[in-house]
């Protein structure tokens, strides 16, 4: 259960501008990082493999993150 000053805190960033609220949120990721290995599954190694395949196959089309996340941006309204 959060205490009050979390729950307070949590609430007060969830009224922020939605670019504020990102910026925040790519902050709060990246104190997550700590630069330690993490264990990756055999399935998502496999995954992995696949997708990178299709790439470099030419299977799949990439984009700019940028105009991804235009097109949400404009799909959400």
């Amino acid at each position: 259960m959060m205490d009050e000053n979390t729950e307070k805190t949590i609430n007060e960033a969830l009224g922020l501008p939605a670019q504020i609220r990102a910026w925040l949120a790519e902050k709060l990721l990246e104190s997550l990082d700590t630069g330690e290995a993490f264990e990756v599954s055999e399935e998502w190694k496999i995954e992995i493999q696949k997708r990178c395949a299709s790439i470099d196959k030419g299977r799949v089309e990439l984009k700019e993150a940028s105009e991804v996340f235009l097109t949400a941006m404009d799909a959400l309204g």
